[in-house]
């Protein structure tokens, strides 16, 4: 077993601990059972999930079991948004979110060999306990004093929307799975984001108020943060999931690729599996040469094969590079080049028309003159190939699965044309 807890603290993983140096000691001693908890309000996790998940297995990689857990029944209810109250969505529609999201997380983490993961779902212990089993079993051991001071609690109770009783008790249930899974697998820390520590405390105080001997730990991860200001996991078009229908893998790949340089070495250290000095010379070789964005490559391949796959990982790395010149665009496969381009400034025409004009209406120029003067110096370029004079138009047979046009203004300029009547 490596010491966890310095790697996790390397890679910047640790924002808070109930007791590092016990937990330390509770990893040296492991192996350790250990779970976080993934509630399914949407039809697919996200790069925040993500960061959980990765984090579960770099500790399962150091000896220790993981356990993954749905929630079932927690996704019924919400953990309370800062603003307002959450949604609440139907049953069937929760249970389907549940399939998913275990369907997401099982490649990641390892079901075989001593310290095998288990994916749980907090719905088997809930669903058959009464009220009066909640209030009187584990509603007791919790004070609304204490409970009122959680900070998502609180930032609510001082917001105009209030807080429900729903919203209120679900720290109560987070708690509860922890109990849970302390006596079903002998589970002594749960893992989680920082902004989540109110209710991952309320397991650790349930079992020491039950349980006066256990020993268990909590470890919150830090909220991350970008240099230029912006929220870590959103693009101009939402959030970045993990699912492909919602999230292209294309999309999901040049999230990475266009990752700040001040914060490649940053997103390196949280989710890649390289070793330090795999990292320490992707850091070099961003410092000596930024232009080449050998860190954000890197990073793109390994986490779009993480989890997209090897296959699809190819895909888009193929479309990345021909879409600049580097490949030919009529190779790449229809899903792989509309999603690509879905990424790009794009227009709808009802059948080719001048090149010139193009240009212009989809954003690459300012006018037709300048489309003209772009083409004259021999700067435009249709599907890779230079436009040769000022009244080119495309023909039928140039559109890439009988629909598409690339246009490019120079060396990385582009956008695309959708011909929906030819």
């Amino acid at each position: 077993m490596t010491d966890i807890v310095d790697e996790l603290k390397w890679r910047g993983l640790i924002a808070l601990s109930t007791d590092e140096d016990a937990l330390r000691k509770a990893f040296a001693d492991g192996p350790v059972t250990f779970y976080c908890g993934f509630d399914p309000t949407a039809p697919s996790l996200h790069l925040g999930n993500l960061v959980q998940i990765l984090t579960m297995r770099r500790i399962q990689d150091a000896g220790h079991r993981p356990l993954g857990l749905v929630g079932g029944a927690t996704g019924l209810i919400g953990d309370p948004k800062p603003t307002a109250e959450r949604t609440l969505n139907a049953p069937e529609v929760v249970g389907q979110w549940v399939e998913r999201l275990r369907a997401q997380i099982q490649p990641l983490l390892d079901f075989e060999g001593p310290n095998a993961a288990v994916m749980v779902n907090n719905l088997d212990w809930t669903q058959g306990m009464s009220a009066i089993e909640f209030l009187r079993d584990i509603g007791k051991h919790f004070r609304v004093n204490k409970m009122i001071a959680k900070e998502a609690v609180s930032r609510r109770l001082n917001s105009d929307a209030g807080i429900s009783y729903t919203e209120f008790s679900y720290q109560i249930l987070q708690g509860m799975d922890f109990l849970e899974l302390y006596r079903r697998y002998g589970c002594t820390l749960q893992t989680g984001g920082s902004d989540q520590w109110g209710n991952l405390t309320s397991g650790t105080d349930l079992i020491h108020r039950v349980e006066p001997d256990a020993v268990v730990h909590a470890l919150g991860t830090p909220l991350i943060t970008k240099a230029d200001g912006t929220k870590f996991g959103k693009t101009e078009s939402g959030t970045v999931w993990l699912d492909a229908e919602m999230t292209t893998p294309y999309a999901f790949y040049q999230f990475w690729l266009n990752a700040d340089d001040r914060d490649v070495s940053k997103f390196l250290r949280i989710f890649s599996f390289k070793s330090r000095e795999e990292i320490a010379e992707l850091e070099r070789l961003t410092e000596e040469r930024p232009q080449a964005r050998a860190a954000q490559r890197a990073l793109a391949e390994e986490l779009t094969t993480l989890v997209h796959g090897a296959e699809q990982t190819a895909a888009v790395v193929a479309a990345s590079k021909a879409l600049f010149g580097q490949g030919e665009l009529s190779e790449l496969d229809e899903p792989t080049l509309a999603a690509a381009l879905s990424e790009l400034p794009h227009i709808q025409v009802a059948e080719p028309r001048p090149v010139v004009d193009l240009l212009a209406e989809v954003g690459l120029v300012a006018s037709k003159s300048a489309a003209r003067r772009t083409v004259k110096e021999g700067g435009a370029y249709v599907n890779n190939v230079k436009v040769a004079g000022e009244d080119a138009v495309p023909a039928a047979e140039d559109l890439l699965h009988g629909r598409w046009l690339v246009l490019r203004r120079g060396k990385k300029n582009l956008a695309a044309v959708e011909v929906t009547g030819a």
